[in-house]
């Protein structure tokens, strides 16, 4: 619900905090910067110190961070909080998880359970993207878009209640260890890759926004060697390198950073398009977007059944949906297009969308052997929240510098179309990646988190 509560009132924040676009970028990729560097320690730490413990304090965290990014001034302030928040939801997502597979330990209960777990993530988006809208345009003591962060708050303490009172802890695994080293090297890495990418547009490409980006190469480049090392010398490291000699893994990982750029600067840039370009109001941008939760709720359920049956074929067709729809909106979307084009386009580009992101996961472990599934799940999950946080620098970026000082609705329209090309081509890889792909039957689905 926070990845697109947040993502709808973006245009409120802007105003509220009175921030430039790169700033505004980083509100979204701060925190998926956070989630992203500290995802695998996250899951390691529910290992080692009881999962209903780590899920505790991460709420906890989680709902502190949140009211500091609505008691926000600047900027600054509001991404730090953000950064803070991703790591936060780190620690606390993984265990979620993870309950599922401990808890319900029958093949017919877990089925049931994943399915309640993907019917949560649905509803979530949904009730996120209307109550974006919601807060954005309305009034009350404070500005209404502070209110998307407050409302974390009792949401928040009624979890940690019921955790307390519901949740049994789990059994600790004391030969399970940290790599504090490596989730350093990882995090600056990451840091060093997305910030100048924001802000070397907005300030001119300095010398060291440039700095940064090629001490990034050479951070990524000494981590593999590090982790390598680690693997070497009997140590567990951060990511098992070795899992890259699986070739469905590596070609599937590959398509999966493609298609999380698509998927998260999508939702940025056709937000600012409609609210900023097309006239619309929040709250109808909203209900738009609820439109795309539905057709994504309908599509997942189905696909559940249908990739056991069709393997890669039932993914393929959504890309090929959602690439048809990118098309008819970059070509047929003004400022003055009826409604019901603007609807139905959502509606089938979440349909399209639910054929493809909740079984990518399940296409990336189909060969991973059991003593690997963990691992190899927490390196994806790594690779998806990255590449959403490239998607909004890259993507975002390229709509940002297609904006004059004061932009009308045909400016944003060029921004939206420039961005929606590359959108495009990003999914045209995906779907040769696909291709690439052994066309094998997928046996049962594997729980991932989506968002």
């Amino acid at each position: 619900m926070d990845v697109f509560i947040v993502n709808i009132a973006i245009p409120a924040i802007k105003t509220g905090v009175r921030a430039t676009d790169g700033q505004l970028q980083l509100v979204i990729a701060g925190y998926l910067l956070g989630y992203a560097s500290f995802l695998i320690t996250g899951g390691r730490a529910g290992d080692v110190l009881g999962r209903k413990k780590v899920f505790m304090w991460g709420m906890a965290f989680f709902t502190i961070t949140s009211a500091l990014c609505g008691l926000a001034q600047t900027p600054l302030q509001l991404n730090l909080a953000r950064f803070l928040q991703g790591i936060s939801a780190a620690f606390m997502v993984p265990q979620t998880i993870s309950y599922i597979q401990v808890l319900f330990t029958q093949s017919a209960e877990r089925t049931k359970a994943v399915g309640f777990f993907g019917l949560t993530l649905g509803v979530a988006s949904i009730t996120g993207q209307f109550l974006g809208g919601y807060f954005s345009e309305s009034h009350f003591a404070i500005e209404g878009w502070r209110l998307i962060f407050f409302i974390n708050l009792p949401i928040g303490l009624i979890a940690l209640l019921t955790a307390a009172v519901y949740l049994p802890e789990t059994a600790r695994n004391r030969l399970q260890s940290f790599d504090y080293s490596g989730t350093a090297i990882l995090t600056f890495a990451l840091v060093f890759l997305i910030y100048p990418l924001i802000q070397g547009r907005e300030t001119g490409w300095p010398w060291w926004t440039v700095g940064m980006l090629l001490a990034s190469a050479g951070i990524f480049y000494y981590f593999i060697r590090h982790q390598r090392a680690k693997l070497a010398n009997g140590k567990a490291p951060l990511v098992n390198m070795n899992l890259f000699q699986f070739r469905d893994f590596t070609i599937t990982l590959v398509a999966t950073l493609f298609f999380f750029m698509v998927h998260t600067s999508y939702l940025l840039i056709s937000t600012l398009y409609f609210q900023n370009g097309m006239r619309i109001s929040p709250y109808q941008t909203g209900l738009n977007f609820v439109l795309l939760g539905l057709g994504f709720m309908t599509s997942s359920l189905l696909s559940i059944r249908l990739v056991v049956r069709y393997g890669k074929a039932v993914l393929q067709v959504g890309v090929l949906l959602m690439t048809t729809i990118l098309l008819l909106q970059l070509n047929l979307l003004t400022p003055q297009s009826p409604r019901w084009l603007l609807l139905t386009t959502m509606v089938l580009y979440g349909f399209g969308n639910g054929f493809v992101l909740p079984s990518l996961v399940n296409m990336a472990l189909k060969s991973i052997p059991i003593q690997f599934a963990g691992a190899a799940s927490g390196v994806y999950s790594t690779i998806q929240q990255t590449a959403s946080a490239l998607g909004v620098s890259l993507i975002g970026g390229l709509f940002f510098s297609k904006l004059p000082g004061n932009p009308d609705s045909y400016h944003y329209l060029a921004a939206f179309q420039s961005g929606a090309w590359v959108e495009v081509f990003c999914l045209i890889l995906v779907s040769y990646l696909l291709y690439r792909l052994p066309d094998q039957k997928l046996a049962q689905p594997v729980v991932s988190v989506a968002e």
